[in-house]
């Protein structure tokens, strides 16, 4: 367990720590001249002589709270201490609204210097802890009242703390290590330590992380946890870590910093988060205003951006992106904190929903039930809903790193479905995937009744007819399995629904059959549309309108303007190019030049063509011809 104090300066934060453990936390120099806790102090003790507890003296300042957010942003219980003889103070309230807004649920307070006070005041401010306890989440937080000078109620107050040590539940580790690092300094024989509490996952001597923001990799030399040398740590613990990296010194890292597993390595600047604005602000808070953000230990300027609404009422609750002038590493769930753009007043906080948010469109209806979706609180939970406003499916990579949560730790129901696109799996809810599937074979349907002299469109011109908004990867995969189950055929490069033919028209039908024998015969090199036409004594319009309509229905390939192939033959090029493959493992334009007797020019023009018309797919083979070779450069033909 870690334990946080908090407070107004000089209400005996310090001194109640050392009467609990019997230790004098960090001091330094200055400390101890002035008399208060200017940074972080660290300690850690065994309360009940076994397992240790770790503590962070926190400073009560309110030029320090920036030092305050950043010990606090990983403890587990609070230890809240008000002074009897001043009783609550505003750096008292400010430090219990930042405990509330960091989500921190476990408290005591401490009602300390009794020594100095009548028994009737102590009774006065029990009562004013109270009142000011009572509207939050911390109301039923025991008070103790206690001396670190006479020992009165130290007893009673450190078996309280042990009680709360067996009642918090510990942290799960089944997500990527993060380690948010509030000291860097180095050690002589040892090099760099970074010391931090773990937020999640385990570490272990000789892992390599990321050091963010920047994503520069480090490898951990050795660990300490709970100020014990160890082979391994784990979250909710106390971590100090000797890392090593190229060039690396602690000039390179700042509090604030994280320390990753490499697959959660992804800086934002924009971040969306339900945001709520603290009851005793006094005025509203306006649409872009300036702020500090602290999230973990680092604290960042940026603007907060309302999406619903130009203003905020003190009290209210809104959705909200945080758009920031540095670079931070956030998950889901996180907590931030926000404070005025003088770093003077905390103004409210809330939860991150979504780390990587999008730059534009945050005012659409779509996006703020999006954020709605992410208000809950599990993967499981949240994802059902998700899935379904995402029309392209989501990345489960992105989800990975969005929630910290491993793949295989997923408990996905029946409704969800993985679907292999070109550019990796994407998942999809179920019945969005039907609905598209529906809507392409309900389109094509359409395609077809404006245009019925047209076998079908291709691919390309498909998704722009059917489904725009669906990106190309994706549409691919479905149409891929709208083709497998017979909802859609495919001739030649041309979709259309099963059973719809283009019938040529008796005219037509006479044309080709004077045609069609001087451009099969011609094999690798057809006549061109003006020979055929000179052939024939026919208008070139004729013959190309012809031409045109007996590819549309899947009988010609159209190579290159006015040149037209049998399918045939193109049948019949393709198995050469895979036999040239299967050999050589390439395909060199010289070599197919040579193949099939025709120019360079030719030979260019029939492999830029296979090219375009996606070789793998209308032909069935495994294996793509590589872009490189199969577009050869004329030095290659020489």
């Amino acid at each position: 367990m870690i334990i946080g104090t908090a407070g107004h300066i000089d209400h005996g934060k310090t001194a109640l720590l050392k009467a609990l453990t019997g230790q004098e936390g960090d001091r330094r120099r200055e400390e101890r001249l002035r008399g208060i806790t200017i940074d972080l102090g660290y300690l850690y003790a065994a309360l009940d002589g076994n397992e240790l507890t770790g503590f962070i003296d926190m400073p009560g300042h309110e030029r320090l709270v920036h030092n305050m957010l950043a010990g606090a942003c990983g403890i587990d219980c609070v230890l809240l201490v008000i002074a009897a003889d001043d009783g609550v103070m505003p750096q008292t309230r400010e430090h219990l609204s930042i405990i509330e807004l960091l989500g921190i649920r476990r408290a005591l307070v401490a009602l300390s210097k009794i020594d100095r006070v009548e028994p009737a005041r102590v009774e006065e401010v029990r009562r004013e802890i109270r009142d000011l306890l009572a509207p939050g989440a911390l109301a039923e937080a025991p008070i103790f009242a206690v001396s670190s000078l006479t020992g009165v109620g130290i007893d009673a107050l450190r078996d309280a703390l042990l009680h709360e040590a067996d009642q918090i539940e510990q942290r799960s580790d089944e997500g990527y290590f993060r380690l948010a690092i509030d000291r860097a300094f180095s050690v002589s024989g040892t090099g760099v330590v970074v010391t931090g509490t773990a937020f999640a996952g385990r570490v272990a001597v000789g892992d390599e992380l990321m050091l963010s923001p920047g994503g520069r990799p480090v490898r951990v030399r050795g660990l300490h946890a709970q100020n014990c040398e160890a082979q391994q740590a784990r979250a909710g613990q106390r971590v100090a870590l000797n890392i090593a990296g190229d060039r690396l010194s602690v000039e390179d890292i700042s509090r604030g910093d994280w320390l990753l597993h490499p697959a959660l390595q992804a800086d934002t600047r924009r971040i969306d988060i339900e945001f709520v604005l603290l009851p005793s602000e006094a005025r509203a808070l306006k649409h872009w205003t300036p702020v500090h953000v602290h999230l973990g230990a680092q604290d960042v300027t940026g603007r907060i951006a309302l999406l619903e609404g130009e203003c905020l009422a003190p009290g209210g609750h809104v959705h909200a992106q945080l758009l920031l002038n540095a670079p931070v590493h956030a998950v889901h769930g996180d907590r931030v904190v926000l404070r005025d753009q003088s770093a003077q007043r905390t103004l409210g906080g809330g939860r991150v929903l979504d780390p990587f948010a999008p730059p534009r469109n945050r005012h659409r209806q779509a996006r703020l039930a999006q954020l709605r979706a992410l208000s809950g609180e599990t993967l499981e939970d949240i994802l059902p809903a998700l899935l379904s406003s995402a029309l392209n499916g989501i990345e489960p990579a992105v989800l990975e790193r969005q929630f910290n949560r491993p793949r295989h730790t997923w408990q996905l129901g029946d409704d969800a479905l993985d679907i292999t696109t070109r550019l990796g799996p994407r998942l999809f809810d179920r019945g969005t995937w039907d609905y598209l599937q529906q809507s392409l074979v309900a389109a094509l349907g359409r395609f077809h009744e404006q245009q019925p002299d047209e076998l079908g469109p291709d691919r390309d011109r498909l998704r722009r007819f059917a489904l725009p908004q669906l990106e190309r990867p994706v549409f691919i995969a479905l149409l891929d399995q709208v083709l497998a189950s017979g909802a859609v055929e495919a001739s030649g490069p041309w979709l259309h629904l099963p059973g719809h033919r283009v019938r040529l028209s008796d005219e037509e039908e006479a044309l080709k059959a004077r045609l069609w024998p001087l451009i099969d015969s011609a094999r690798y090199d057809p006549p061109w549309v003006r020979d055929l036409a000179r052939e024939l004594d026919v208008e070139e319009e004729r013959i190309r309108l012809l031409l045109r309509k007996l590819a549309r229905i899947g009988a010609l390939q159209q190579v290159v303007k006015d040149l037209f192939y049998p399918e045939a033959t193109i049948r019949q090029l393709a198995a050469r190019i895979l036999e040239m493959e299967r050999q050589a493992g390439v395909i060199r334009a010289a070599a197919f030049r040579d193949q099939i007797q025709l120019g360079r020019k030719r030979s260019i023009q029939l492999l830029e063509h296979f090219d375009r018309i996606g070789f793998t797919r209308r032909f069935g083979n495994e294996r793509k011809v590589r872009r490189d070779s199969a577009l050869a450069s004329e030095t290659e033909l020489r």
